[in-house]
């Protein structure tokens, strides 16, 4: 498969004509940035992000494993959530790999938030800077040769680093945003 500008711009369109989390998606990109960046936000807005992680899959994910990992978010510290996220939305952004590691590091002392789940934190903090990594658009981009090896379960930060270098890359080269991309790798991988 190769990507191109008009099959992302279909596939993305496609996304918000047919899966049925478009729209809280939508409304969370446009209120959690500024949240987040606030520091107005409660604990479900934060535990928001780990059950979307999870449940975005609609089925396709674990049960008890999804439900553990969400029960395991809700016993971490309120302050301590708050804290790692305001660490991760202070992280100065120069668009190099080292501020996404350190926005994944700060995310990560938190229980159930692996670098999976903290790149979602980071799509929701800053959506025009990071996307989140998984699975289904992990293996679209390796399908596509634009990651050279298999998805791995789970992603590392330098991992992460790479694939998000090269969604950044891919989102510049079709002139469209990250989240734009991001759904077009969803639906590319179903």
């Amino acid at each position: 498969m190769e990507l191109t500008r008009s099959l992302v711009e279909s596939q993305a369109r496609e996304y918000l004509e047919r899966e049925p989390l478009y729209t809280v998606e939508a409304e969370q990109l446009e209120t959690l940035p500024a949240a987040f960046e606030s520091g107005e936000y409660g604990r479900r807005d934060a535990a928001w992000v780990v059950r979307w992680y999870y449940r975005r899959f609609l089925g396709g994910y674990p049960d008890d494993e999804r439900r553990e990992a969400e029960d395991l978010f809700w016993s971490n510290d309120f302050e301590t959530v708050r804290d790692a996220i305001a660490d991760a939305t202070d992280t100065a952004d120069t668009n190099d790999s080292s501020d996404a590691a350190a926005r994944i590091s700060s995310l990560t002392e938190l229980e159930a938030v692996d670098v999976p789940v903290a790149s979602a934190f980071c799509m929701f903090i800053d959506p025009a800077k990071y996307v989140v990594v998984g699975p289904r658009e992990w293996s679209t981009l390796r399908d596509a040769d634009e990651l050279s090896h298999s998805y791995p379960d789970p992603p590392s930060v330098p991992q992460y680093e790479t694939y998000l270098e090269r969604c950044r890359s891919l989102a510049d080269r079709f002139d469209c945003d990250l989240w734009t991309l991001y759904r077009a790798l969803w639906r590319l991988s179903d």
